[in-house]
């Protein structure tokens, strides 16, 4: 189905503009959110400083002292934005299937129970049901790294907890409502955790900080708590093009 043509632009602060649509979140929209980012960047806009793409929404950020007045921007943003919808267009650059390994063992899902307990499902089936689809990565956000991922089971929705957990270990694999997504870092969090993952998320220190991009996506595989300690959180992370997949028909 396509994207519904609806959207408006509305002030952020006194600093930046967001795009807003009206569909719900899909992967056509993500796609859509990134090529119009692509565009904007692409575009002779000097006062654009910076673009944050979220579901359902690009937050178009600039430097007041750039402009004398918004009128202009405001002008190229609504365009950019009928053109993106109006005429899609490919989006730049390989995307790729990362696999993630995740320990599930009770020393790193503290949730785990409580998530059972609410599906009626045993441990072994929640694992299962969580390390089957492909994630499609519709945003980066709340930390550098986080990664918010579409396609969770829906046997496995459940609510953020009540009272959120005020410092979550790094690479710890939670789910909140309808999504899943990992802990970069060290910090509070709602999401029911149901395992961790060795593996570094970012890497300020190399070129690409983030394993992952927007319409990447992710494949949990789960690794013993063996694996887990002999793991090199730095290592690269396994991920093959998307493209080549396809071509070869395998099924992930």
């Amino acid at each position: 189905m396509p994207v519904a043509r609806r959207f408006e632009v509305l002030p952020n602060g006194d600093a930046a503009f967001d795009i807003r649509f009206s569909a719900e979140p899909s992967e056509q929209l993500s796609e859509t959110i990134i090529a119009l980012a692509e565009a904007i960047e692409k575009a002779p806009l000097d006062a654009v400083t910076e673009l944050v793409p979220a579901y359902q929404c690009l937050t178009v950020c600039f430097d007041p002292l750039h402009l004398t007045e918004t009128t202009g921007l405001l002008d190229a943003l609504v365009s950019l934005t009928q053109t993106a919808l109006i005429h899609p267009r490919s989006i730049a650059g390989t995307r790729n299937l990362i696999r993630i390994p995740v320990c599930y063992d009770e020393k790193f899902a503290p949730d785990l129970p409580a998530l059972c307990a609410q599906s009626r499902l045993t441990a072994s089936e929640v694992v299962a049901l969580h390390t089957a689809p492909q994630y499609l990565v519709h945003m980066l956000g709340f930390t550098p790294g986080f990664l918010y991922l579409g396609g969770l089971d829906t046997a496995l929705h459940c609510p953020r907890k009540a009272r959120p957990a005020l410092s979550v270990p790094p690479g710890s694999v939670g789910i909140g409502g309808q999504q899943t997504g990992i802990y970069p870092q060290a910090t509070p969090g709602g999401w029911q955790i149901i395992g961790r993952t060795p593996m570094a998320l970012f890497r300020p220190d190399q070129a690409q900080p983030f394993i992952a991009r927007p319409l990447d996506r992710v494949k949990f595989v789960q690794i013993s708590t063996q694996e887990f300690a002999q793991f090199d959180p730095h290592s690269e992370p396994e991920k093959m093009p998307l493209s080549a997949l396809s071509t070869r028909g395998v099924q992930q």
